[in-house]
């Protein structure tokens, strides 16, 4: 039994096409796999606060030296880390915004990559500073994106800063097996907007029963 991690980034409601598009990923993965568990948190409409100094100053300090105000404050990225780290499987919505993630799922990212939690860090090692703490996981990123293009070879491929840095910052965590499934040409809609979602949930089909 595997438990899944189930996240939505994008502000939008029903016009979401990431959150639609992840919402039948997973209810396909639990008709598929009933026996697995679903944990579901929507950042999009209940966004994580930036970090600030007090984060900071809580999560670069040993536990035992914490005040209860850094208590306090580190207490959600705790929570935030815990839960990711409790997953087998993560089913992301992430819009591409201006050419990258959502500063909203920046936010997120920030508060889970963490010293001694998911990424260690060996100051004295110098074959090795970083390691990887979050290992033998499957992610899965639904991305929405109004043109299209992005792709390797595509006349925007250097302006994609999305699946890149998507692919560096897990991958820094220790997650180096993502699948991306896009949904392209918002901005168009019609015939090349439906064209796009068919072929999401072709592949999202595929990936489900694979």
């Amino acid at each position: 039994m595997a438990h899944l991690l189930h996240i939505d980034s994008s502000p939008r409601g029903e016009r979401s096409h990431s959150r639609r598009m992840t919402g039948e990923f997973v209810e396909q993965w639990k008709q598929a796999y009933p026996t697995d568990t679903v944990t579901y948190r929507d950042i999009g409409r209940n966004p994580i606060p930036h970090l600030d100094e007090a984060w900071i100053a809580a999560a670069f300090s040993p536990p035992e030296q914490h005040t209860p105000e850094l208590r306090e404050t580190i207490s959600l990225s705790d929570a935030l880390v815990d839960e990711f780290l409790a997953a087998d499987i993560y089913v992301i919505g992430v819009p591409m915004y201006n050419f990258s993630v959502p500063s909203g799922f920046k936010a997120y990212i920030d508060q889970i990559v963490r010293v001694g939690r998911t990424v260690d860090f060996e100051p004295n090692d110098a074959a090795n500073v970083f390691k990887p703490l979050v290992l033998g996981k499957k992610m899965f990123v639904i991305e929405a994106r109004g043109d299209s293009g992005f792709q390797p070879g595509g006349k925007y491929e250097n302006m994609n800063y999305h699946d890149p840095y998507l692919v560096t910052v897990f991958g820094f965590m220790g997650i180096t097996d993502i699948t991306f499934v896009h949904v392209e040409n918002d901005e168009y809609g019609g015939t090349k907007l439906a064209e796009s979602i068919a072929q999401a949930r072709a592949k999202i089909s595929e990936l489900v029963a694979a």
